[in-house]
């Protein structure tokens, strides 16, 4: 009987929870221990189920009792549990047993790992569907130091029973693809929803580290996340490094400045100052308690149709050497990213943008999708405790647009109206009127043509970086020249 028939389709046959398992069980070489808290052992039990287990699994545990798990793992710092701090010490402290316990003259082609969650699944009031971290330390060779992969995902399932499922699924696809495409990244990636939907699960947080990973941009990899619809934003710190969003907003007031920062200029910078005084002087807005996000969405991160990944490094790493917080989202619109800030934090938002951006915003065209239309899309963006810090604009004939003088639509005046007047609309005032005709658009064009004069409009240190890095093509442009 002929595999193929002429009119077929190539497609990837991807192999079952019970194929993975049993690959993997059948393989004489690969054992590992498996610490699962807080969603039972839904992971080794496929293992269990696939059958050979026995010569997969050194050990299976759950020290569910919090007074069993500090002594097993120590006591954490801040007392939780569901950390990712929580999941390394789990990682290390079952990798060192097994090394201790299975003697390497006796095993001599023995590769380990170890698997590790701590998770908290729906609650009894199913207010809050959980979440947990995921991780695998794991060797490809016996004489190998060890990789590891660390992610943090977020439920999205109404029943725990579910969720338990769905997370021994992602602990299969997981361990499976740290042995079988470690040396394929992304494809492990979009691997870990094998069997799953993007509504059961979220992973938010992943990152990769060791010898097998030594050639990964964690940056790049988070960028995939949203890519492949698996998240809706990823944050990074200053140090460029990704940062769960959950530890850095909880519970603060969030002051936000969306744009395409290619590259971050002087008038950037100027908003992100003159918006950020404002922002602190509110009564109710605990300096402390706070924090400032440069927004980049993905639509801005596309060129020609597809995200141009180069140019997402050059934006995120100028950004961060500046000491500022990134976040790349998947929302076109900012009723949305308010929307996403609110799952966080009930306190005050801040939206600091220029004159054409609110333009935007009251544009009735983006809101088509909505069955309330562009009042059910301020009904989310206005309802919650916000504020937006206009950056004004500057016409040909010298005139300052601000939010006294700014021309909507005739149909959406009463609607600017009632926001403006109702102290939503705040003008920043002590703006730098001497770099208004500076744009980053005007800037990236000059860097890739080789003129002259584009560095006095960027903001100190930042000239020397494109140069140095050769970011924007800047380099191979002026070698062109």
């Amino acid at each position: 009987m002929p595999e193929t028939i002429k009119g077929d389709k190539e497609f990837e046959n991807i192999p079952s929870i019970h194929a993975k398992c049993l690959r993997i069980n059948l393989n004489e070489n690969i054992y590992g221990t498996f610490a699962e808290i807080g969603a039972g052992q839904e992971t080794v039990r496929n293992f269990f189920r696939a059958g050979g287990a026995s010569g997969t699994i050194a050990k299976t545990m759950s020290a569910y009792d919090k007074d069993f798990s500090d002594a097993i793992y120590g006591v954490e710092p801040d007392g939780r549990y569901v950390t990712e701090p929580r999941l390394k010490r789990m990682l290390e402290h079952e990798t060192q047993l097994i090394e201790e316990r299975i003697l390497r003259d006796k095993h001599p082609d023995k590769i380990f790992f170890t698997y590790a969650n701590t998770v908290t699944t729906i609650d009894f009031a199913k207010k809050y569907k959980g979440h947990g971290w995921v991780g695998i330390r794991f060797q490809t060779a016996p004489d190998e130091d060890y990789s590891e992969i660390i992610l943090h995902v977020r439920f999205k399932e109404n029943d725990a029973r579910l969720q338990q499922i769905t997370l021994g699924t992602l602990g299969v696809n997981l361990i499976y693809g740290a042995f079988y495409k470690h040396d394929q990244p992304r494809k492990l990636l979009r691997y870990l929803y094998d069997h799953l939907h993007k509504d059961q699960i979220e992973i938010d947080t992943i990152n990769f580290s060791g010898p097998r990973f030594a050639t990964v941009d964690n940056r790049l990899m988070s960028l995939q996340l949203i890519k492949n619809g698996m998240t809706e934003a990823i944050i990074f710190g200053p140090d460029g490094n990704n940062i769960l969003p959950a530890r850095i907003l909880y519970k603060k007031n969030i002051l936000a400045l969306r744009g395409s920062f290619r590259p971050v200029t002087k008038v950037n910078i100027d908003m992100y100052e003159t918006a950020h005084r404002l922002f602190m002087e509110e009564n109710k807005v605990d300096p402390n308690r706070s924090i400032t996000i440069f927004e980049i969405t993905l639509s801005n991160l596309r060129a020609e149709g597809e995200i141009d990944e180069r140019d997402f490094m050059d934006r995120a790493e100028l950004l961060c050497s500046l000491g500022h917080t990134v976040l790349i989202s998947n929302f076109q619109e900012y009723y949305k990213l308010v929307e996403y800030f609110s799952n966080y934090t009930k306190n005050r938002i801040g939206l600091a943008m220029g004159v054409n951006n609110l333009v935007d915003v009251f544009d009735e065209k983006y809101y088509r999708h909505l069955s309330g239309g562009i009042l059910e899309a301020f009904g989310k963006l206005f309802f919650k405790d916000l504020k937006v810090y206009l950056y004004p604009m500057r016409t040909s004939e010298g005139e300052y647009i601000t939010s006294e003088n700014l021309k909507v639509h005739p149909r959406m005046k009463e609607l600017y109206k009632f926001f403006k007047y109702n102290g939503k609309l705040v003008d920043i005032e002590d703006f730098n009127s001497d770099i208004l005709d500076i744009f980053s658009r005007e800037v990236l064009r000059m860097i890739e043509a080789g003129e002259p004069g584009w560095e006095e409009m960027l903001p100190e240190g930042i000239a020397e970086m494109i140069k140095k890095e050769g970011l924007f093509n800047c380099n191979e442009k002026a070698l062109q020249s």
